[in-house]
């Protein structure tokens, strides 16, 4: 069933709740792919029932073109969510998020500061904002997030410890095509030769993680890397960064757990990955 108001949706998820049943969330913004199905497969094997949101947040935008490019299929999307299958599709109006006189903003500082953050003022505010929105609504138990979004699952799980939310975040592995681009609903928008360039990203930090375990300087790995994204053709690398996989400070400490994350344009669209270090 595809629900569009909020009260729509908690009548329904509270005749689950009356019943002991566990609820799973995933939260998208629709134009689905494989990687989001991967994480309502997860839900489903966990939850006794499974909502899977899709509303385009026009508050993590901090480009109205961005906004406006984004790709809306939800007819497409619903019909991929029935072969889960997903007990309830949220798709709401941007009205019904945020109606006429909405003023609240959950603002994070720490972990949603550096990288993602600064690059793109005011996004992991509008992250928190509405998953602290849908968490509520849909009364869920249980929130699922992919870690190609490494840092906003870290800023998921940061504010749900801070704000007392009773859900549990859980991260699910980056899906990726056989070429190791992860998957993301931006990779529709690459000509045939960017889609070509685009795995560089992945094979170039993947290759700098093995140099840094081998035993190379940090900075000097990180370096070749962007070297051979730009010989492959990128545009821009935004940054390539190894830091504290939990508070995404700068980390030289090999014993705490690390990641290194990358952010790039290729083809005019902007991809980010990350992994284990």
């Amino acid at each position: 069933m595809i629900l569009k108001t909020v009260a729509d949706l908690r009548a329904v998820a509270r005749g689950w709740r009356a019943k002991g049943e566990v609820i799973g969330v995933v939260p998208t913004m629709g134009a689905l792919h494989d990687g989001h199905l991967s994480l309502a497969r997860r839900a489903r094997a966990e939850c006794d029932r499974v909502i899977t949101t899709i509303f385009v947040n026009p508050k993590q935008f901090n480009n109205p073109d961005d906004l406006k490019k984004y790709p809306r299929t939800l007819e497409a999307d619903a019909g991929l969510l029935g072969t889960v299958p997903v007990d309830a599709v949220f798709a709401p109006p941007v009205e019904e998020v945020y109606p006429e006189g909405f003023i609240t903003t959950v603002s994070m500082q720490g972990v949603a500061q550096p990288l993602e953050g600064y690059m793109r003022p005011g996004h992991f505010d509008g992250v928190a904002t509405v998953v602290t929105k849908l968490f509520g609504m849909s009364l869920a138990d249980r929130g699922y997030f992919g870690q190609k979004d490494w840092q906003q699952l870290q800023v998921v799980l940061r504010l749900v410890r801070d704000l007392n939310v009773p859900v549990e975040v859980v991260g699910c592995e980056t899906i990726r095509e056989a070429d190791g681009l992860a998957m993301s609903s931006r990779n529709v928008r690459l000509t045939a030769a960017g889609r070509g360039r685009a795995p560089v990203l992945y094979a170039a930090i993947s290759a700098a993680a093995e140099d840094i375990r081998a035993g190379h300087a940090d900075r000097m790995a990180i370096r070749e890397a962007a070297e051979t994204m730009r010989e492959a053709g990128f545009e821009r690398v935004e940054y390539i960064e190894l830091r504290d996989a939990e508070t995404l400070m700068p980390s030289d400490d090999p014993r705490r757990p690390r990641r290194m994350l990358a952010a790039a344009w290729v083809d005019g669209v902007r991809l980010i990955d990350n992994i284990p270090v």
